[in-house]
Parts: C-alpha cells; sequence; structure tokens
C-alpha cells in the first residue's frame, strides 16, 4: 500500500482528472491530491510546469519510484501496471485495453472536448464547428455501442481502465447536448459503471469543494 506521503495526485473536476480520481478509489491507494483552478490558472504556474511541461492535469509524483507521471492514460496505465489493480490477465487482453484507451485519448477526448468548448468556452459560437463536434461525437458514440454489443466492456468482459477512460467523457452526453437514445448498450454500461461504489467516491473525491484525501 502506498504511503500517504509517496504518492501525490493534481487535479481539476474534468473528465481526465475524474479518470485517475476513480483509479485511485478503485485501487484503494491512499494519496495526497492538489486541487487546481484552471480558470485562476493554477496549470501554468512554474512549480507545476516543472512536473507536466504542457500545463495540463492531471500529473501525479510517486515519490516512492521517484517518477512524475503525466497524460492521464499513461497515469491509468502506470499505476495499473505498478498495483496490479485492473491488470489484464492476458497479453490478448492487455492489447485490446490499450488499444480501446488509446481511442478515447485519441477520439473520445478530442471531439467531445472540442464539442464542449464550442457550446461553453467559445464567446463568438460557431455553428459548422457545432454540427461538426456533434456529428462526430455521436459517431463515436455509435463505436462504442457496436463494441458493446457484443461485450460487457469495452476491451474484454472484465472491467479495465479503458472504461475509466472513456466512462468519464461518454458521461457528459447531457452537458453536450447529445441524444444517445439509440445507443442503447452504452446506456446500459454507463449504468454498470456509474453504479460502483468507487466510482462514485472517486468523481466525488475529485470535485474541488472536496478535502485533499490524506
Amino acid at each position: 500500500m502506498t504511503q500517504a506521503s509517496d504518492l501525490v495526485f493534481y487535479t481539476a473536476d474534468t473528465p481526465n482528472g475524474q479518470k485517475v480520481s476513480i483509479f485511485l478509489k478503485e485501487a484503494g491507494l491512499v494519496y495526497e491530491q492538489f486541487d487546481l483552478d484552471l480558470d485562476r490558472g493554477d496549470q501554468h504556474q512554474t512549480d507545476f510546469l516543472k512536473i507536466n511541461p504542457n500545463g495540463k492535469i492531471p500529473a501525479i509524483v510517486d515519490r516512492k519510484s521517484g517518477l512524475t507521471v503525466f497524460e492521464s492514460g499513461a497515469i491509468l496505465s502506470y499505476l495499473s501496471s505498478r498495483t496490479g489493480c485492473l491488470l489484464p490477465a492476458t497479453e490478448a487482453e492487455n492489447v485490446a485495453v490499450q488499444q480501446w484507451l488509446h481511442f478515447q485519448i485519441g477520439s473520445i477526448g478530442p471531439m467531445l472536448g472540442q464539442l464542449w468548448w464550442f457550446l461553453h468556452g467559445s464567446k463568438t459560437g460557431n455553428a459548422e464547428a457545432i454540427q461538426r463536434y456533434q456529428a462526430q461525437s455521436l459517431r463515436l458514440y455509435q463505436v462504442v455501442d457496436s463494441r458493446l454489443s457484443e461485450s460487457a466492456f469495452i476491451a474484454s468482459e472484465n472491467y479495465s481502465i479503458a472504461d475509466i477512460a472513456a466512462f468519464t467523457w461518454l458521461r457528459t452526453w447531457g452537458e453536450l447536448s447529445l441524444d444517445i437514445t439509440p445507443y442503447t448498450h452504452v446506456q446500459r454500461w454507463l449504468e454498470v459503471i456509474a453504479a460502483r461504489p468507487t466510482v462514485q467516491a472517486g468523481l466525488l473525491a475529485n470535485k474541488p469543494t472536496a478535502p485533499s484525501c490524506r
């Protein structure tokens, strides 16, 4: 078990921060949490840029190993490997987990993230961009729905870090004004994951009003 001073978690209440928060609860790790105020620009401060030069959350510092890890997918893979939590049992399953994890990183996150920006962040509005990213986002829901029609979870029959990574993004359909009624397998999967106590605890702990875990 990692001691309180061994693992430090830098986060904000975004899908990428939520991913790592959920895994930390799944693994039952003890950690120290620092909530960054992105609107204030905490992620661009000199001390944090030494941890992640790209100025993005999440990031962790593992004092026991002496490693700093940034990028949410890399953190999930590192922690799973280091702790054995949600670690695939076979090489084939590990490859499946990694490919679906990268699918989230390379497709789901960018498309839904851009849609969120043009809906909620942009001050000028852009109907063409919103239409494009809505269409692309729904296409990705269809890809996941098709996959979940033949598998209990995204990578295999077992819950994995690929599910955690996709869940924190795909659960935002309401905020993104997306109609996911046709995607019944996605809806089933979202409900199953949302019902996990560790997922609920991870989402709660990642809110900025939550006390740091010590």
